[in-house]
C-alpha cells in the first residue's frame, strides 16, 4: 500500500525556507540566512513588518556588518567569532539599517546551520538568524523608539530635533547646539553633519575648553615654522583639516575673547592666517558649534561676543536635560546597555524594578551618567539581569530622600549637581544658601578623591570642563592645603 505522505527530500530547498520563514512570522520574528561570509541570502517577508515594505528584498545580498552593524559582523567581532565557532547566541541588541531607510533596534538570535541527514537545505546557508522587536520586553505599552543617526529617542522635544536636522539636509547654515553637559551635543552635531550637503566631507572635532588659549590658535588655525618658541615646522590647523566638511567647535563659550574675533571673522569673511603667516587663506567649511553655558547671559556679562553669538546662532538647536524627557531614559537604557554588553560579550536585561529607579532619578550628568551607571551595573554584576543592588549607590537614594540638588547654576542655568553617593542628606540642611551649598558639595567631592577633576568630574557626572570652570566659580582652583586643584 502505496502512502501519499510526502518526504522532507521532496520539498524543494526553497519551499522548506518559505515554510520556516512562515512559522517565524507567525509568531511576530523575522528569519535572515547567512553564507559562510555572512552574506545575506535569503531574508524572510517578516522583515517587511518588522521594518518596513521591502525590506526583505533590500537586504538580499548585503553583508551581515552592512546591515546589522560591524559590532556584532565584522571579522573578529563577538557573535561572528561565536558563530563561527559552532556556538549559538540569543537575546543580542542590535540596530538594523535598512538601505536607504531608517534604523531599528533589534533583538537577534543566531547560530549555524544544524546538518540533518536527509533534510533539504539551500546550500549556501551556513547561519541562520531570527529578528524581533527590540521593544517587545517594553511593558509600558510606549511607543517604539526612534534612532536617528546614533540618537535614541521617544520624547516629542527630541523628535523634533530629529525632524530639524532632517529639514536641514540641503542647508550649510551654521547651527549653535545647546545644553548641559553630558546631553549628547556631539552626536546631534554628526547627525547635522551626517545629513547634510557636506555628509562626504571630514567631521573635524575640538573642543575649545580643553585646550589652553596659548595653544588653541594655532590648533584652529595652524602655524607656520618658527611662528613661536618650539614651532619647528609647519602645522595644518583644524579649519584646513575640515576643508569640505564640518568643524564641530566644542564648547564654544569658552573661547578666548581675543580668538572670538579671529572666529566672526572666519564666519563672515570665509578667511583666516595661519599663526605667524601674513598671507590669508580660503576655507571651505561649515561651522556647528555647542555650549553648556547660558551665552545670552555670557553676552550681558561682557565675556562673549554678542555679534560672534548671532553670528553662530542662524540655527538653534536646545537639547533638554534628561529629567525633563523622562520617557527617554528607559529606551535610552536599553540601547546603551545593549551598547555596554557588547562591549563585554555579554548579553543583558533590565529588571522591572531598576527601570523604576532609573525613571525616578534626576540625572544631573544627563545621557553621560546613565551610560556610566549601567557601565557600572555591567561591570559588578554576574548575571543576565541588571538588579537595582547592580546601580550605582546614588541612583538609588531618591526614594530614601538622600539625593541633595541644586535648582541651577550660573554658568548653565539649568545644570543640577548631584551630591556625592556617600554625603550625608543633613550636610544641605547646615548650609544657608544655595551657593554656598553648592560650593561645600563640590569640596566634599574633590576632597574625597584627593582633586583628581577626572575622578571628581565622573562622581559628580558632568566633564572635567565643567568642573573646572565650576572650580573657578566657586574660588576652589586651588585648595585648603594649596595643592593645584
Amino acid at each position: 500500500m502505496s502512502s501519499s505522505r510526502t518526504s522532507p527530500t521532496d520539498i524543494s530547498p526553497d519551499l522548506l525556507l518559505e515554510a520556516v520563514s512562515t512559522i517565524f512570522e507567525s509568531l511576530g520574528r523575522a528569519l535572515v540566512c547567512l553564507d559562510h561570509s555572512f552574506r545575506i541570502v535569503h531574508a524572510s517577508s517578516g522583515l517587511d513588518r518588522l521594518i518596513g515594505p521591502g525590506t526583505a528584498t533590500a537586504v538580499r545580498g548585503h553583508s551581515a556588518e552592512e546591515i546589522l552593524g560591524p559590532e556584532l559582523f565584522a571579522a573578529g567581532a563577538g557573535l561572528r567569532r561565536a558563530l563561527e565557532a559552532g556556538g549559538r547566541r540569543e537575546g543580542w541588541g542590535a540596530t538594523f539599517q535598512p538601505p536607504g531607510g531608517q534604523p531599528l533596534l533589534v533583538s537577534l538570535s543566531g547560530a549555524p546551520r544544524l546538518e540533518r541527514p536527509g533534510t533539504p537545505c539551500d546550500p549556501r546557508v551556513a547561519y541562520v538568524v531570527v529578528l524581533r522587536s527590540a521593544d517587545e520586553t517594553d511593558d509600558t505599552g510606549s511607543e517604539r523608539p526612534t534612532i536617528f543617526s546614533g540618537l535614541v529617542a521617544r520624547s516629542a522635544p527630541m523628535l523634533a530635533i530629529f525632524h530639524l536636522i532632517e529639514q536641514l539636509n540641503q542647508s550649510e547654515a551654521t547651527v549653535l547646539i545647546s545644553g548641559d553637559s553630558g546631553t549628547g551635543k556631539e552626536l546631534v552635531s554628526r547627525a547635522v553633519h551626517i545629513h547634510s550637503p557636506r555628509a562626504r566631507g571630514p567631521f573635524v572635532a575640538v573642543n575649545c575648553g580643553a585646550i589652553p588659549e596659548n595653544l588653541l590658535e594655532s590648533e584652529l588655525f595652524g602655524h607656520v615654522r618658527g611662528a613661536f618658541t618650539g614651532a619647528i615646522r609647519d602645522r595644518v590647523g583644524r579649519f584646513e583639516l575640515a576643508a569640505g566638511g564640518t568643524l564641530f567647535l566644542d564648547e564654544v563659550g569658552d573661547l578666548p575673547l581675543r580668538l572670538q574675533v579671529k572666529l566672526l571673522r572666519v564666519l563672515q569673511e570665509r578667511t583666516f592666517e595661519r599663526v605667524g603667516e601674513s598671507g590669508s587663506r580660503q576655507t571651505d567649511v561649515r561651522v556647528v558649534a555647542a555650549t553648556n553655558r547660558h551665552l545670552r547671559q555670557a553676552v550681558l556679562d561682557g565675556s562673549f561676543r554678542d555679534d560672534l553669538f548671532y553670528r553662530l546662532r542662524v540655527v538653534p538647536i536646545d537639547i533638554p536635560p534628561l529629567r525633563s524627557r523622562r520617557e527617554d531614559i528607559e529606551p535610552l537604557s536599553r540601547h546603551l546597555l545593549s551598547r555596554v554588553g557588547r562591549r563585554h560579550g555579554r548579553i543583558l536585561r533590565l529588571a522591572p524594578e531598576t527601570i523604576r529607579l532609573l525613571h525616578q532619578h534626576e540625572w544631573p550628568g544627563n545621557v553621560r551618567e546613565l551610560e556610566n551607571a549601567l557601565e557600572y551595573a555591567v561591570a559588578v554584576n554576574s548575571g543576565q539581569t541588571i538588579l537595582p543592588k547592580d546601580l550605582p549607590a546614588e541612583i538609588g537614594q531618591l526614594e530614601a530622600g538622600v539625593e541633595i540638588r541644586h535648582p541651577a547654576t550660573r554658568s548653565g542655568g539649568t545644570q543640577q549637581i548631584a551630591a556625592d553617593s556617600e554625603i550625608a542628606p543633613q550636610a544641605a540642611s547646615t548650609v544657608a544658601s544655595a551657593e554656598d551649598d553648592e560650593t561645600a558639595r563640590l569640596r566634599r567631592v574633590l576632597d574625597r578623591h584627593q582633586w583628581k577633576r577626572e575622578e571628581a568630574a565622573a562622581a559628580l557626572g558632568i566633564s572635567r570642563t565643567t568642573l573646572w570652570r565650576k572650580m573657578r566659580e566657586h574660588g576652589l582652583l586651588a585648595n585648603g592645603s594649596g595643592q593645584a586643584g
